[in-house]
């Protein structure tokens, strides 16, 4: 048990020296040694827990696409478990996924910007956790139409990855070009945004 949490410890400090290097210099002019140094570890840890840079690389993106993808779903569970609506589920994901980006500004930078690159050797493994997150949206849109409370004319597949992609795009361009604007701004213009869009019952 001591060993697997000082495995997933030492994992956790890989990852987070890894991002903070990718962002800052790219993934080709990024070495396993300095991954290492920045870690505070050897370089044949990074090798024990990885079988090379590009393994580490696609481990860190299903790392932080499952943490965002448990924020999101956690917080329409928590509105549901209170008796809120799914509207009410739509706008405490928003949140949800503000406040992650928030809290993991260099990862989401590198997803999103990796999303857009067809000749990655971890391009299979994106698709299947960027279906992941999307799915969680998918859920409570299919839930909200079903019952009514949302429009049957939501397109329910290109809304869901809609709604993922506006609010990670949406924090980027908040943190970078307006950061004067607190978390809570950022989140009340979104849930407008999607309101007009996508709430109400279909007539």
């Amino acid at each position: 048990m001591q060993t697997s949490t000082r495995r997933s410890t030492t994992r956790q400090r890989l990852y987070e020296a890894a991002v903070t290097l990718i962002a800052e210099q790219g993934f080709s002019s990024t070495t396993v040694d300095e991954i290492a140094e920045r870690a505070g570890v050897a370089k044949g840890t990074v090798y024990y827990n990885f079988r090379s840079k590009n393994e580490l690389f696609e481990e860190l993106l299903r790392h932080g696409v499952e943490l965002l993808t448990a924020d999101l779903a956690e917080a329409a569970d928590r509105t549901a478990a209170a008796g809120g609506s799914r509207a009410d589920a739509l706008d405490a994901m928003i949140r949800a996924g503000l406040v992650f980006v928030d809290r993991c500004p260099a990862f989401t930078q590198l997803y999103v910007a990796e999303l857009w690159r067809t000749n990655r050797a971890w391009r299979p493994t994106l698709m299947v956790v960027r279906r992941q997150v999307v799915a969680v949206v998918e859920t409570v849109l299919r839930e909200g139409v079903a019952e009514g409370e949302l429009s049957g004319e939501i397109d329910i597949p290109l809304t869901s990855a809609a709604l993922v992609g506006m609010v990670l795009v949406a924090a980027l361009d908040w943190q970078a070009f307006q950061p004067e604007r607190s978390l809570d701004e950022v989140h009340g213009a979104l849930s407008l945004l999607v309101q007009g869009r996508v709430g109400g019952c279909a007539p």
